[in-house]
């Protein structure tokens, strides 16, 4: 199978306004919220979706982290290969806070499982939501669900969902291929 195009860049665009919105409207100026890109994928999302609430909305209050689960994952003693860490990068507390995770594609679950026990290193937030681009709904291993979601995509377990920012590739994209990720 070829790969096929999920979302081109201009409806990304789309749906990143529309998540950008969303927010707003569920978390009004953003002085009791944080956003957390999940490290490495979730992090661009997460830079794309701040820059919109800053420049598109003037949202001032936006405190925006990275957070690396590598070793809050349930299989990382089981790879063949030893996994590479990302960093951590947040200056704040999440102590009562209302964190969003964001996070690019939600597959089994299990990503966002390690997030919950991560981000207490960090404090105890008041609340936690998930926001992803694409929801592979029928792949869940764990009771998770997004609150906010692109769009929802149902693929077979040997296909990959991959997201490319602008950040790394020519264009935003969102397609399906029978080959791994990197």
């Amino acid at each position: 199978m070829s790969d096929k195009i999920l979302l081109n860049s201009k409806k990304i665009q789309i749906i990143l306004q529309r998540l950008a919105c969303q927010l707003i409207e569920n978390h009004g100026d953003f002085s009791n919220t944080v956003l957390i890109g999940l490290q490495p994928r979730g992090t661009y999302f997460a830079e794309r979706i701040a820059s919109i609430l800053r420049d598109d909305y003037q949202v001032k209050n936006i405190k925006l982290g990275k957070l690396d689960i590598t070793f809050y994952r349930d299989d990382f003693r089981r790879r063949d290969e030893p996994l590479n860490a990302n960093s951590t990068e947040i200056n704040f507390l999440v102590e009562g806070q209302k964190v969003v995770f964001i996070d690019d594609v939600l597959f089994s679950g299990r990503s966002i499982n390690a997030a919950l026990t991560a981000i207490q290193s960090y404090g105890r937030p008041a609340e936690v939501e998930l926001l992803v681009l694409i929801d592979r709904r029928f792949s869940r291993h764990l009771p998770i669900q997004p609150d906010y979601k692109g769009a929802t995509v149902d693929v077979i377990n040997e296909e990959v969902v991959v997201v490319n920012w602008s950040n790394d590739t020519l264009s935003d994209a969102v397609y399906i291929t029978n080959k791994k990720k990197k």
